[in-house]
Formats: C-alpha cells, sequence, structure tokens
C-alpha cells in the first residue's frame, strides 16, 4: 500500500523531479519494509510530511476536492503509529477488552 501512495502524486503534484526522488525514496522504504514494520511507518511519515507540501502549494492529491492531502496527512501518521508498533493485531487488543461473564466476577 505504501508503495503506492508512494507514486500517488506523480500524475501532477507539480514537484518537478522531486516527485521522482520522493517516489524513489518511498519505494525503498517500502522495499525494506518486507522486513521491517520501521521501515513501513518511515514511509508513512514520509508520505504525511509530502501530503502536507502539497496541501500547502495546493496540490491535492484529488485534483477535484481541496482538502484531500489535508485529510491524507491526518490519517497516515495514525497507520505509521500502528507500523512503528510492529503492526499489533487490532482483532486481538479488541478481543483482550472485552469482558467476559466469567472475568466480571
Amino acid at each position: 500500500m505504501v508503495g503506492g501512495a508512494g507514486a500517488a502524486y506523480l500524475s501532477g503534484g507539480g514537484m518537478g523531479i522531486w516527485e521522482f526522488v520522493f517516489t524513489a525514496v518511498v519505494t525503498y522504504c517500502a522495499f525494506r519494509g518486507l522486513d521491517s514494520w520501521t521501515f513501513i511507518g518511515i514511509a508513512w511519515l514520509l508520505h504525511t510530511a509530502w501530503d502536507v507540501v502539497q496541501h500547502l502549494q495546493g496540490n491535492p492529491i484529488i485534483p477535484f476536492a481541496p482538502g484531500s492531502s489535508l485529510g491524507c496527512a491526518i490519517c497516515d501518521p495514525v497507520i505509521a503509529l500502528w507500523c512503528l508498533r510492529g503492526g499489533p493485531s487490532l482483532v486481538d487488543h479488541l478481543r483482550s477488552r472485552r469482558r467476559t461473564p466469567e472475568t466480571a466476577v
């Protein structure tokens, strides 16, 4: 997912050659992320920063939705934090928090 997200602005993000440099860096992090949650988290944080830059420049990720880059910049760090924690199972977390009648006593 993050490898594709890294190339999201290539269709006209307005940053010239830096679009390709950014895509190469995120692609490298995505590749390293095959063995490391940390690299996936870093890639999402890089994408967050890129979203902020694009939003400030007025080049949204979705051309007809002006706030799309800002929305992405809000969501991406949440994914990054989850990855930096090692991608823990959300299902297991919810199951452990649910109280059963046996444990409520």
